[in-house]
């Protein structure tokens, strides 16, 4: 990726940031207290679906910001990275955060950013989640696919022969036919069905009760949070308004995705775009999915809070409310 290409891809985001209204104009700077910080660090990893957090630079810019970081993490390490300070603000599963919660990270989830984005993958006759009993199953989050498996009756320990580690490559055991299923994300459904393997069985976008919830949500650093007040409801405002670019143009998106070294593949990275639901933040209820999941784990005896609890010391919807109003959600 050159200086050019990048320069462009945010000239682009910018122009049509502007003329959708996206951008915040000085008069609503005006209207609120400086910024504590205008330095914002945003972490980096290979998940498609993260799409609104990865086009954010120029509406950042627009609020304000000057020092935007993006900085390498993993699907394994991303949680302690935002509860030690590593990053400021960071995309995951709800779920996810429910667990950091109950560990004592010192993580505020701020609002969900869209729903679906995992599909389920068979071979054979597996037609649906009661069909997994006894068979070999590979996940690319093991715990989601618990909570599935136990939403239909199933007990996960018991009933499924579970294969997650990355190093046995569940994703390359399931194409060669050595896993019954396997449940993936972004860019990897997108793969799987460019290979012709396996058939879906589930798709949390559309699929009763996972596409009721939002399936992502924004978490910031509670220090973040407590010290920069104004700067993290700018962050939220920013990721909600790049989520509503993600739905109203995708193909603008997934450029900025590739060429900003998020993605490699324009055409996975529009198809994550274009199927899934970016516009959900306005209707979804962030509070209500964070309660679903809590409760979930909680039953499985996979966190020892109970929902309220993670609720109450993990989560502050006072930003989001006010950013709702402010763009009429």
């Amino acid at each position: 990726m050159t200086q050019m290409q990048t320069r462009r891809s945010f000239l682009s985001v910018t122009a049509l940031a502007g003329a959708a209204g996206l951008l915040s104009p000085r008069r609503v700077w005006a209207a609120e207290p400086a910024l504590e910080t205008t330095t914002v660090r945003l972490g980096k990893l290979p998940v498609i679906c993260f799409a609104p957090q990865y086009v954010s630079e120029a509406l950042l810019r627009a609020e304000g910001f000057t020092d935007i970081r993006y900085v390498d993490t993993t699907p394994q390490t991303q949680q302690e990275d935002l509860g030690r300070g590593k990053l400021d603000f960071q995309s995951d599963l709800a779920h996810a955060h429910a667990i950091s919660i109950d560990r004592g990270l010192p993580i505020t989830v701020v609002t969900g950013v869209h729903a679906g984005c995992y599909e389920l993958f068979a071979h054979g006759d597996i037609r649906g989640l009661v069909d997994l009993k006894g068979k070999r199953v590979g996940a690319l989050d093991s715990r989601l696919l618990w909570l599935m498996a136990a939403y239909v009756g199933l007990d996960p320990k018991n009933d499924l022969d579970l294969i997650d580690h990355p190093a046995a490559k569940p994703l390359e055991l399931f194409a060669e036919g050595k896993l019954d299923a396997y449940l993936s994300n972004s860019p990897e459904a997108q793969e799987l069905h460019a290979r012709k393997t396996g058939h879906v069985i589930l798709r949390t976008a559309v699929d009763k009760p996972w596409s009721q919830y939002f399936c992502c949500m924004l978490a910031a650093n509670r220090e973040y949070t407590a010290r920069y007040p104004v700067a993290t409801k700018r962050v939220i405002r920013t990721v909600l308004k790049a989520a509503d670019l993600c739905a109203s143009n995708p193909e603008l998106a997934a450029r900025q995705i590739v060429e900003g070294g998020f993605a490699e593949n324009y055409d996975y990275a529009l198809q994550t775009l274009t199927e899934n639901p970016y516009g959900a933040w306005r209707e979804y209820d962030a509070e209500d999915t964070m309660r679903f999941y809590a409760l979930r784990l909680h039953d499985l005896g996979a966190i020892k809070n109970t929902p309220q609890q993670i609720i109450a010391n993990g989560t502050n919807w006072r930003f989001l409310n006010e950013v709702k109003r402010e763009l009429k959600a």
